[in-house]
């Protein structure tokens, strides 16, 4: 059996038998185009994870509706074209890392910088509700600017 490269755990089983979770307890899903792959990945999130990954999901579908789902990277993306995406999200310990590719052009900017440039993070943790108005309004924008391939 291959050695697994250093520095990266291993993934470990999740608690009830279903996909293996990853560092921070993301689910760690096959790629896969649709919102079958997405709602695996979110029925796999543990926790408190869940419900917020399920909030997203279900208000990105509801500001944009025709929004095109991906899973690539153990990571939802959100887009229009199934090509370019405008969102995405990721779990990690302690938060949920809500992605936006163009988060700089967005108003205001959200909250948390990134080390690639245009992009922003906004951090949903347990213990501090979403600010779904404010959600929205960032999903709207960015939906209505092209996209990022990936």
């Amino acid at each position: 059996m291959p050695e697994r490269p250093r520095g990266r755990p291993s993934p470990r089983p999740s608690a009830d038998g279903g996909p293996a979770l990853l560092a921070g307890g993301n689910p760690q899903i096959a790629k896969g185009e649709g919102d079958g792959p997405v709602q695996a990945y979110i029925a796999a999130a543990p926790g408190w994870k869940q419900d917020v990954a399920r909030r997203l999901d279900a208000l990105i579908a509801e500001t944009v509706p025709e929004v095109r789902k991906a899973v690539k990277w153990n990571t939802p993306l959100y887009g229009l074209d199934g090509r370019t995406w405008f969102a995405a999200f990721h779990m990690f310990t302690r938060y949920v890392k809500v992605t936006f590719f163009k988060g700089t052009e967005l108003a205001p900017v959200p909250p948390e910088g990134s080390k690639h440039p245009g992009v922003r993070y906004l951090h949903v943790t347990e213990d501090a509700p979403l600010d779904e108005a404010q959600f929205v309004a960032w999903i709207r924008q960015a939906a209505a600017l092209p996209g990022e391939k990936m």
